[in-house]
């Protein structure tokens, strides 16, 4: 067996009115919010899918589904510990996280270091494990034109013991 495993996450949610804006588990001072089931953070959902994807234990949809009442306006940072918990669980400790958000607007380099704090403490891991980065689409698809906001992750799991 392999002892380094490597995840990649995509995530997307729509804009929408009424709604909080929350991305890296950082509320953000925007018009409108994401919408979805738990608090709808695309950049964590990416990062949970990666890890996910890195250990096959399958995907946030799977472990979270939204059917499930319980789910319904939750912290994805807390789901993201949850996720720890289960890779640990099976032998997994995450090496690095490396996050790109799309986004026509807001502009999110003044919450960047606060989403990877948050993003660290609830894997576990040193700061400098973790990238955020985010950049526009030039105006261009749904994300270009304010639609909406997309996120990718890659993650790199390593086996503990």
């Amino acid at each position: 067996m392999t002892n380094l495993r490597i995840g990649h996450g995509y995530d997307v949610h729509r804009l929408t009115e009424g709604r909080k804006l929350i991305l890296g588990g950082v509320e953000i001072s925007y018009e409108k919010g994401l919408l979805g089931h738990s608090d709808a953070d695309v950049l964590t959902h990416a990062v949970m899918d990666a890890l996910l994807g890195a250990a096959a234990l399958g995907d946030i949809g799977k472990l979270f589904p939204d059917t499930d009442a319980a789910y319904a306006g939750i912290s994805s940072i807390l789901l993201l510990e949850r996720v720890r918990e289960r890779l640990t669980e099976v032998g997994w400790s995450v090496v690095n996280i490396d996050v790109t958000v799309l986004a026509q607007a807001p502009k999110l380099a003044p919450y960047r270091e606060r989403m990877r704090e948050n993003l660290a403490h609830a894997l576990g891991v040193e700061i400098s494990r973790v990238s955020v980065k985010a950049t526009t689409e030039e105006g261009l698809g749904f994300t270009g034109e304010g639609l909406g906001i997309a996120a990718h992750a890659v993650a790199l799991l390593e086996k503990i013991g």
